[in-house]
């Protein structure tokens, strides 16, 4: 009985400690546990169900060579729907019940910025393969999220510049900006129009700039209202799935055929003609269409392509290798933190991606080298990687086109820079 009353006050210290719902009643595990946040369904599934993929296959690939501090990892997929609601449920179960250390997504930065807050206040890293907007930069940069946000694309900033250079070198003046009214359609429009205005263009609708909700059924306003100024080029920043209803919409409008048009990122899609369609005569509707997109001309690209060629037997898609790199810099770091705890792994994201440690393109190569307590820098298949003090990347854009077959081809590149 005595020494059942002289644990009592530490018993009730524990309890205390536990309803209070922190992490001492949790101890970190020695297993690595990630997880995924993709759109397997709603407007973004066309690049969600390969970046799941790509996420799996970086995960049995490390385990293959002996996983993270001895173990496999353990990875935990969610869909987030391209809905920041479900996004928000999805990263909360993540956080709270699987209690991951770090989570790959969002893909959209409207889903990311669902998500974000509860990774932080869950202290979960969140690295995002294709979230865009300038906003998490911003944020970040305020000190918002304690360094627990990361991203193997780059913002906004320097895809609006991309475009700006692109609709010079094709001599357009003017242009209108038909936008989805989200985090990454506010974010590009945004940056756009002083990147355009700064080479001399001018955004016609600049005032009051054409938006249509995400779950946009029907375009015909939208997209009179988006020609209507006569521009030399329309700005398309969408998805597929609308943004194919939307060139539907422009083509029986007689429209198409009376600007360029450009696109960003959200519409690099292999399958985007044969989504939009062909006139009556054949001819695919998007043919001619030109936009920018983040460049996956890292280093370990070659590499990752042969790799994913030989296990999925297709060619990888847009954010394919950005999702690879983002899942190998999480498994390198707690490698690098003898620790699968996400505030020990973060701390060192910086150190595994940048200079000036042994340059490694292969993520087994970059977890034995850890092993035997050597420092790398990991050069990845989206770019270098190299992870500034926000946890931004910079690149390069390709620009690509649809030809007239239908077929979505890769032209040229332009390179920019933060000044």
């Amino acid at each position: 009985m005595q020494g059942r009353r002289s644990r009592s006050p530490l018993f009730a210290l524990v309890l205390f400690v536990c309803l209070l719902g922190l992490s001492a009643c949790h101890p970190v595990s020695t297993q690595l546990k990630l997880g995924t946040l993709l759109p397997i369904t709603g407007d973004l599934s066309a690049y969600g169900s390969s970046m799941q993929d790509t996420a799996r296959f970086l995960v049995s690939t490390v385990n293959g060579c002996g996983g993270v501090l001895g173990q496999p990892v353990d990875l935990v997929a969610e869909d987030d729907q391209t809905e920041p609601a479900a996004g928000a449920s999805a990263m909360t179960k993540l956080a709270e019940v699987d209690r991951v250390a770090g989570v790959v997504g969002a893909a959209s930065s409207g889903t990311a910025s669902a998500e974000v807050d509860i990774a932080v206040r869950n202290q979960v890293i969140l690295i995002s393969p294709s979230s865009t907007s300038p906003v998490f930069s911003e944020r970040s940069r305020r000190g918002e999220f304690q360094g627990f946000w990361f991203r193997t694309a780059p913002p906004d900033t320097f895809q609006s510049k991309a475009l700006a250079q692109l609709a010079k070198t094709r001599g357009v003046r003017s242009v209108a900006v038909l936008a989805i009214n989200n985090d990454y359609g506010n974010g590009i429009l945004s940056a756009f129009i002083p990147a355009f205005e700064a080479i001399g263009g001018t955004v016609v609708n600049k005032a009051n700039p054409t938006r249509y909700p995400p779950d946009s059924s029907t375009f015909d306003s939208i997209v009179s209202a988006g020609f209507r100024d006569n521009p030399d080029a329309v700005l398309l920043i969408a998805y597929p799935e609308t943004g194919s209803l939307i060139l539907k919409a422009a083509y029986q409008q007689g429209l198409l055929a009376k600007a360029l048009l450009l696109a960003t990122d959200g519409m690099k899609e292999a399958g985007i003609a044969d989504l939009v369609g062909k006139t009556a005569q054949g001819q695919y509707l998007a043919a001619g269409m030109v936009g920018t997109a983040p460049s996956a001309g890292g280093p370990a690209l070659k590499q990752f392509q042969e790799r994913y060629a030989a296990q999925f037997r297709r060619t990888p898609k847009i954010f394919d290798p950005n999702t690879w790199d983002a899942a190998a810099l999480i498994v390198l770091a707690a490698e690098a933190a003898k620790s699968t705890s996400a505030t020990a792994i973060k701390d060192l994201m910086r150190d595994v991606a940048n200079p000036p440690g042994e340059s490694v393109t292969d993520v087994c190569q970059g977890l034995s080298l850890l092993r035997a307590g050597r420092s790398i820098n990991y050069e990845g298949a989206s770019g270098s990687v190299d992870l500034n003090d926000v946890g931004d990347v910079t690149g390069r854009y390709d620009v690509w086109t649809i030809a007239p077959d239908g077929s979505l081809k890769v032209i040229d590149a332009i390179a920019v820079t933060e000044k």
